[in-house]
C-alpha cells in the first residue's frame, strides 16, 4: 500500500509542469509547436490573457517588460506579447534560452537558480 502512495506522489509530481501547459491547450487556439515550445492565440489584450494565465495556474513568478508578460513555472517559461486583435502566448521548456540566462534581465525569478520571492523596490516584479 505505501508503494502504492509513493507512486502516485511521483506521478502527480511528474505531472505539475504540464498545469500550464494543459491550461493553455484548453483555453486558447494553438497556432504552432516546434519541439518544447508551443505559441497560442488569444483573443485578450497581452496584459488580460497574461492575468487569465496567471489566475488559474499561478506562476513562481511575473514580469513585464516592453508590453509582454513573462510568467515563469518550474518547467516552463510562458511569453505573451501584444499582437494583432489580441496577444500571442508562446510557452516554451526551462531547458532552452532561459537556462542560458536569456530572461536574466527580467530580474529575481528569472535569473536561472534564482529564487522566486517578491522584490518590494521593483514593480515589475510580482
Amino acid at each position: 500500500m505505501a508503494g502504492a502512495a509513493v507512486a502516485l506522489a511521483l506521478l502527480t509530481g511528474c505531472g505539475a509542469g504540464s498545469n500550464v501547459r494543459s491550461f493553455l491547450d484548453d483555453t486558447f487556439d494553438e497556432q504552432s509547436e516546434s519541439g518544447d515550445t508551443s505559441t497560442y492565440l488569444a483573443t485578450a489584450p497581452a496584459t488580460a490573457a497574461a492575468s487569465q494565465i496567471a489566475g488559474a495556474v499561478p506562476p513562481a513568478a511575473q514580469a513585464s517588460d516592453s508590453g509582454s508578460e513573462y510568467l515563469r513555472y518550474d518547467d516552463d517559461i510562458v511569453v505573451v506579447s501584444p499582437a494583432s486583435g489580441g496577444s500571442t502566448v508562446r510557452v516554451e521548456d526551462l531547458d532552452g534560452a532561459y537556462r542560458d540566462g536569456s530572461y536574466a534581465y527580467l530580474g529575481q525569478g528569472f535569473t536561472p537558480g534564482s529564487p522566486a520571492a517578491t522584490d518590494d523596490d521593483d514593480d515589475d516584479v510580482k
